[in-house]
Order: structure tokens, then sequence, then C-alpha cells
């Protein structure tokens, strides 16, 4: 399983409409990927890691596909759709990173945690 991670750096006075983004820009996206897409998660940055620090980042996405293949396969022939409703919820420029998920567990789980590999 890979994780795909699209980073919004957190810069002052930068625009970021989170409505948006969670009711429309990442269903738009689910939608779009299809079945190759197997989770999707948001999270708004709070704060950094010292106190009264500001959070690195305004938002972070996460997207879980089998493989980087099947994420090229899915996100090619819908990324011109996808990339263009940026504009529509935010001023920035993402980062993205793509891992290798080691581990995937919640806290709710009763079994032991066993990592990837």
């Amino acid at each position: 399983m890979i994780k795909v991670s699209v980073f919004y750096p957190n810069k002052p006075g930068a625009k970021f409409d989170f409505d948006y983004y969670t009711a429309k820009h990442l269903p738009l996206v689910r939608d779009k990927l299809g079945a190759a897409c197997k989770g999707i998660a948001a999270d708004r940055g709070l704060a950094g890691g010292a106190p009264g620090a500001p959070a690195p980042y305004v938002a972070i996405a996460h997207l879980y596909f089998e493989s980087v293949d099947a994420f090229n396969a899915a996100f090619g022939p819908v990324s011109g759709e996808i990339l263009g409703d940026i504009p529509n919820y935010t001023d920035l420029s993402p980062d993205l990173q793509i891992s290798d998920v080691l581990m995937n567990a919640s806290r709710s789980e009763t079994s032991e945690l066993r990592p990837h590999g």
C-alpha cells in the first residue's frame, strides 16, 4: 500500500477555503480516482512542535493506493481536472510525497501492531 500526501505550506496571508476543500475538492478527487483510491483523509494544521509555533502546513491530504502504478494510472487521465480545481480553494502551491505505508493502525484495533514488510 502507498500513500500520496499533498502538503499545503502555511504561508502568512495565503488563502485556504476549508469548506470548499472538504465539501467539493476532496469528493471530486475521490470520485475522479475511482476504485483505485482505497482511502482518503484530510488534516488541518493546528500548531508546530514548539509551544506557540504555527503549523508548518495549513492542510495535508492523504490518499491511499495499492501501488505507485495504480496511482499513476488513476491520476494521469484526470490530473487536469483535479489540479485545475486548486485555485477554487487556495492560492498555495502544494508539495506532494509518495510513501510506502509501513504501518496503518488505530487505537481501536485490538490486534497487535504488525509492521509491514
